[in-house]
């Protein structure tokens, strides 16, 4: 199975460590390596990439991770960057045919949620998100996560400021190529992130939950998620 990788944005949050997000390293890793070492833990062998920002330089380190790896990695370009992330979703359309796994370049999660994700019997015409319903764990900023209401299985609502949710999006989805669909009927209303996709789904009733029970994600916005990740690694819970 494929992984699409988003990894065009600026992560101006970060700046103070490093200009180039994807790279920022973690115990002497890259970010995005890590992320694509977790997918390969869960057996996934072929990635594509989206790069925007400061995209020559990183799809040079993607290229020389590929060669020293052995893997295969794609790149896709996205020069509108500025613009929000179901952008670069959108311009991996060409090169998606089938059942893929979405992961954004700063989600760090347990190999083990990929593992059931991939492993649930695939259905098609259809988009799992992978949410984790311990909305009180600390981890992860709840002011900051995207948030769900989520029903029977199936999302009802998602966004950043939903007054009423029930669970976190952890950023890794199991998608189908309905979300090209998704996501030009939401960019056409004005909305160009994935959650907008997400929230034409829903309506769509083609948008599932993956219940991660438990197991740890981390998404790295800022240097205080830095240091939390790190930790998560020291522990070996990542």
């Amino acid at each position: 199975m494929k992984c699409l990788i988003v990894a065009a944005g600026q992560g101006s949050r970060l700046r103070e460590k490093t200009d180039l997000k994807p790279l920022i390293l973690l115990r002497g890793i890259p970010l995005i390596e890590r992320v694509i070492s977790g997918a390969r833990r869960a057996g996934i062998d072929e990635f594509l990439v989206v790069s925007g920002y400061r995209g020559a330089e990183l799809r040079q380190w993607l290229d020389e991770l590929a060669m020293r790896e052995g893997i295969r990695i794609e790149h896709v370009i996205n020069d509108e960057w500025k613009r929000a992330n179901g952008v670069s979703l959108l311009k991996s359309k060409p090169y998606l045919t089938g059942p893929f796994v979405l992961s954004m370049c700063d989600h760090l999660v347990d190999p083990d949620i990929l593992l059931g994700l991939i492993s649930a019997p695939a259905e098609p015409d259809r988009v799992t998100l992978a949410v984790d319903f311990d909305v009180k764990n600390p981890l992860n900023d709840p002011l900051d996560v995207t948030r769900v209401k989520c029903n029977a299985g199936r999302i009802e609502n998602i966004g950043k400021l939903l007054p009423e949710f029930d669970a976190f999006d952890t950023g890794i989805f199991l998608c189908d190529p309905v979300i090209f669909a998704a996501l030009e009927e939401s960019q056409s209303s004005g909305d160009d992130s994935i959650s907008g996709a997400m929230n034409v789904l829903a309506r769509w009733q083609k948008a599932y939950v993956f219940d991660i029970q438990g197991k740890v994600w981390i998404d790295v916005d800022d240097p205080t998620d830095l240091e939390k990740a790190e930790k998560l690694l020291d522990s070996g819970k990542l």
